[in-house]
C-alpha cells in the first residue's frame, strides 16, 4: 500500500524546506534507513532517511524546490502500484487522475531528458548561512575540463555572513562554469555541472537559459553555450594568467581579486608561488614603495618653492562582498528598529589577573580575560534570565538555554561563533571553544551551525587597546556587552590613593525587553563575578 512521505521537520523553527539533493530516483527500491534526500531547512542540510520500504512511485518536491512543512514530498509503496487517488487528495479522483498523473511523468522526463543521460551532474550555489539568499564567487580553484575528487576545494564563496570553501561531493570531470569569478547568483541557481569527461552538457546549459531547469539560474549570464566554450577553450586563461608587455604574470584567481580590490598591479608584485607564480599571502605581504616628495624651484623667481608630492588623486570603486552588504543591513536594521540605550560600569580586576596567572600556571591550561568574561556574562544570564530573551512582535522570548556569541574580526569583516551552552561549560572549556572557533572563523572553516543561536553577544576591543565603547545589538539578541581594555591607573581603596588595574564595560540593551533597572542589576551581578573569580569556579 502507498505512504505518502511529507515535508520533514528538521527544526524548531523550520517552516519550510529546499530538497537540496534526490539521492533516489523514480522507480529505486527503498529500504528502511535509506537515505532519500538532502533537505535544507533553515539551520543547517540535514540528510533524510526513509522510515519505510518500498518502490519510490512519486516526487513531489523537485531538487532546488522548497515547499512547506507536511506537504506532499514523496511517495513509497509496491512496483507498479497505482497512485492517482493519493497525487489528487480524496474528492474527483476520476476527474483529475489523468491530468494528475501526467504531471508527475513530465517531472521525471524533463529530470531524465536534461541529467540522467548525459550522466552529468548540477551542483547549485549552497546555501552557506541561514540568511544567505545569494553568493558571489570570490575564486574558482578548478577549471573546466579538470578531474575532481570527491573532497577537492571547487570555489571560495562570499556569503553573507563570510568567505567560505566550498568542497565538491561528487568526481568527475568539472563540465561547465555557470557562474563566473566576482559574479554573484541566487542560491540553488546553476553553479556547474560535474559529470564524465567528454559529457555534452549542452542540452543542461540550453535548459537553464530557458529556465525549464528543476532550480534555474538568474544570473547576469546572457549566452551560457557562449561561455562553455569560452572557458573550455582557454581555462589556463581565465584561471591562472595575466598578460602584460613583459610577458606572461602567472597569478592564483584569489591573489587576482585581492590585489584589484587593493588596487595593487600585479607587474609589482613578485611570486612565491611554484615559478614565481603569485599567490595569496604575496599579495598581502606587498608594501607598496613610497617615493619622497620632490622640491622644486620655480623659475623666474628663486624666493618662491613649489613642493609636487608623489603620486596623484585617486578614488577606487571596490565592490561590496556578500558580508559586507549582510552587516550592513544587520546592523541598519537592529540600530533602527531596536532602541538602544546604554549602560557602563568599571570592574577592579586585580583578582582576576592574580587568579589568570593562577589558573595559567596548570601545564597545557591557557584562560584570557575574555574568556573571563563571557564565563561571567553567563552565569549572570542566569540570574538574570529578562537579559536573556528576544523581542518578537507578539511575544518575548525567554531562553532556557544560555549560548553566548562571541565577536571575531577577519578580514571580510565581522562574525560571531557561538559558545553554545555557555553556562554549563568551564573557563578552561570556554577558552579551548573560543580559541577553535576564532580559528575555523578566520581560516574560513567555521560551519554556519556554529554561528548561529546566540542569545547574548560580547564584543571585545580591549586587545586593541580600546578602553571604551558601544556596540549595536546583534538581534535577536536583547543585548551585547562591550568590553574595554585593561587600564593601570590611580585607584581609591580604603581611602588611599594606589595603583589598581581596572577595565570598562559597556552593555547595550533593547528597551522593549530589557529596562534600566534589569540592565544595571545584571552589570552589578556581571561585576561581582569578575571582581571574585572564586565564585565562577563554584
Amino acid at each position: 500500500m502507498a505512504i505518502v512521505v511529507n515535508m520533514p521537520r528538521l527544526s524548531d523553527t523550520m517552516e519550510e524546506g529546499v530538497v537540496a539533493k534526490w539521492l533516489i530516483n523514480i522507480g529505486d527500491s527503498i529500504e528502511e534507513g535509506d537515505i532519500l534526500a538532502e533537505i535544507e531547512t533553515d539551520k543547517a542540510t540535514m540528510e533524510f532517511e526513509s522510515f519505510n520500504e518500498g518502490t519510490l512511485l512519486h516526487i513531489g518536491v523537485q531538487e532546488g524546490e522548497s515547499a512547506p512543512v507536511d506537504t506532499l514530498l514523496a511517495i513509497i509503496g509496491d512496483k507498479g502500484e497505482d497512485i492517482s487517488a493519493l497525487l489528487n487528495g480524496s474528492t474527483d479522483v476520476e476527474e483529475n487522475a489523468s491530468a494528475e498523473t501526467e504531471t508527475p511523468k513530465e517531472e521525471t522526463s524533463t529530470t531524465k531528458a536534461v541529467a540522467i543521460p548525459d550522466g552529468a551532474l548540477i551542483i547549485t550555489m549552497p546555501r552557506l548561512s541561514d540568511t544567505m539568499t545569494d553568493g558571489t564567487v570570490a575564486s574558482w580553484l578548478k577549471s573546466v575540463g579538470d578531474k575532481i575528487e570527491e573532497g577537492d576545494i571547487l570555489a571560495e564563496i562570499e556569503t553573507d555572513k563570510a568567505t567560505m570553501e566550498f568542497e565538491s561531493f561528487n568526481e568527475g570531470t568539472l563540465l561547465h562554469i555557470g557562474v563566473q569569478e566576482g559574479e554573484s547568483a541566487p542560491v540553488d541557481s546553476l553553479l556547474a555541472i560535474i559529470g564524465n569527461a567528454g559529457t555534452d552538457v549542452t542540452a543542461l546549459v540550453a535548459a537553464q537559459q530557458a529556465g525549464t531547469l528543476s532550480s534555474p539560474s538568474e544570473t547576469k549570464t546572457e549566452s551560457p553555450k557562449e561561455e562553455t566554450k569560452t572557458v573550455e577553450a582557454t581555462p589556463q586563461k581565465v584561471a591562472e594568467t595575466t598578460t602584460t608587455n613583459t610577458g606572461r604574470i602567472f597569478a592564483s584567481p584569489l591573489a587576482k581579486k585581492i590585489a584589484s580590490d587593493k588596487g595593487i598591479k600585479l607587474t609589482d608584485i613578485k611570486g612565491s608561488g611554484e615559478n614565481g607564480r603569485i599567490i595569496k599571502k604575496d599579495v598581502e605581504n606587498y608594501t607598496p614603495q613610497v617615493v619622497a616628495p620632490i622640491q622644486q624651484t620655480a623659475a623666474p623667481s628663486p624666493s618662491v618653492t613649489n613642493f609636487a608630492v608623489a603620486g596623484e588623486e585617486n578614488t577606487s570603486e571596490v565592490k561590496n562582498s556578500q558580508m559586507r552588504k549582510a552587516i550592513a543591513k544587520a546592523l541598519g536594521n537592529s540600530k533602527f528598529s531596536a532602541p538602544h540605550f546604554y549602560l557602563n560600569i568599571e570592574v577592579d580586576m586585580e583578582n582576576a589577573m592574580a587568579s589568570r596567572k593562577m589558573i595559567n600556571a596548570i601545564p597545557d591550561t591557557r584562560v584570557s580575560f575574555n574568556d573571563m568574561v563571557v564565563k561571567a556574562c553567563a552565569m549572570a544570564l542566569k540570574k538574570h534570565p529578562q537579559v536573556n530573551t528576544s523581542w518578537t512582535d507578539n511575544n518575548t522570548l525567554f531562553h532556557s538555554h544560555i549560548n553566548v556569541g562571541v565577536a571575531v574580526a577577519v578580514d571580510e569583516g565581522l562574525v560571531v561563533p557561538v559558545v553554545k551552552n555557555t553556562d554549563a561549560l568551564s573557563l578552561t572549556q570556554i577558552g579551548f571553544t573560543v580559541k577553535d572557533l576564532a580559528g575555523k572563523a578566520r581560516n574560513k572553516k567555521i560551519t554556519p551551525s556554529e554561528m548561529q543561536g546566540s542569545t547574548f553577544t560580547v564584543s571585545n576591543l580591549g586587545m586593541f587597546g580600546i578602553e571604551s565603547f558601544t556596540s549595536i545589538i546583534n538581534q535577536p539578541n536583547s543585548a551585547i556587552l562591550s568590553v574595554g581594555a585593561i587600564v593601570e591607573k590611580p585607584v581609591v581603596k580604603n581611602s588611599q590613593i594606589v595603583v589598581g588595574n581596572t577595565m570598562k564595560l559597556t552593555l547595550a540593551c533593547d528597551h522593549r525587553t530589557v529596562d534600566g533597572a534589569v540592565g544595571a542589576q545584571f552589570l552589578q551581578t556581571l561585576k561581582t563575578f569578575l571582581e571574585n573569580p572564586v565564585t565562577m569556579l563554584a
